[in-house]
């Protein structure tokens, strides 16, 4: 009794790696030279993020030709699934690094510098509580912390609300009902656009009437640092998912053939999985 061997597909030598590469020198080269006031500094940072978005359409483009020509096989799904998990995976180390940092802050470092030794040598009078709203020296100008129970709980509500509807629109892929299928990314799209305008409203409420910077000492640069690292998810997610949506007009993706659309799934529901925690952690408690 034979078996037949499935061929695995390797695809042609690619130049984008290099390109991705070159472009993340120039970004972060133009980063550091506009805040060191160069003036080169800007020009740098846009070419370095047109090489990027020039990568992008070009590897995704050419994935995406190749997925539609029948070139990958389940050997190939089961590696693209394998490289979604780990490349999630390393988002998860980037946030639990960051929400470690807070941890470390309000858990550790407050009660130590609180204690009788560094009162008396460090920081006279200070009490452990959170957010910090003196310094010594008066260093941090006052500020308020934003309220969980504002913008934060609608956008909470948002994000929820939008995992169900890309659910829903994966129920419409997987039972062949090609107009539930668009119109729950359009829904889900429409809610994450939402929600970066609500978080951009924040930030200016917050530079304008509250004070809160990312200047102001330990909460506002982990408050920012946190928010907007996943303002920047969202961002991405969005994108994705209006790539989805195109090609889903393109007549893309079949109920048994459709990872890219299960790819961009994982990653929004991570998304709305750490804005629960940094809903909680951040603005709540």
């Amino acid at each position: 009794m034979t078996h037949q061997i499935e061929k695995y597909f390797v695809p042609e030598p690619s130049r984008y790696p290099i390109f991705g590469s070159v472009a993340l020198l120039l970004m972060a080269f133009g980063a550091v030279f506009w805040m060191n006031k160069v003036s080169a500094g800007p020009m740098i940072l846009a070419l370095g993020f047109a090489t990027l978005v020039y990568m992008l359409f070009g590897w995704f483009g050419q994935v995406i030709r190749e997925s539609e020509g029948g070139d990958y096989g389940k050997n190939v799904d089961v590696s693209f699934r394998w490289s979604m998990g780990w490349f999630i995976f390393s988002e998860v180390m980037f946030f639990a690094g960051f929400f470690g940092a807070l941890f470390y802050v309000r858990v550790i470092a407050l009660p130590d510098l609180s204690s009788l030794d560094h009162q008396q040598f460090l920081w006279g009078d200070f009490s452990a509580q959170w957010p910090i709203k003196v310094s010594p020296g008066s260093i941090v100008d006052p500020f308020t912390p934003i309220g969980a129970w504002g913008i934060p709980a609608i956008n909470t509500l948002l994000l929820l609300t939008s995992g169900a509807t890309l659910t829903w629109a994966h129920w419409g892929l997987i039972n062949n009902n090609r107009g539930q299928l668009k119109l729950g990314l359009f829904l889900t799209i429409a809610l994450g656009l939402t929600f970066l305008g609500l978080q951009i409203l924040e930030y200016a409420h917050a530079y304008s009437e509250l004070n809160l910077r990312l200047s102001s000492g330990i909460f506002g640069s982990t408050f920012f640092m946190l928010t907007g690292f996943h303002g920047l998810h969202v961002t991405i997610g969005a994108t994705m998912l209006i790539v989805i949506l195109l090609r889903v007009m393109k007549g893309h993706f079949k109920p048994d053939h459709h990872f890219a659309f299960e790819a961009v799934a994982w990653y929004w529901h991570f998304v709305d999985v750490v804005w629960l925690f940094l809903f909680v952690v951040v603005y709540w408690l």
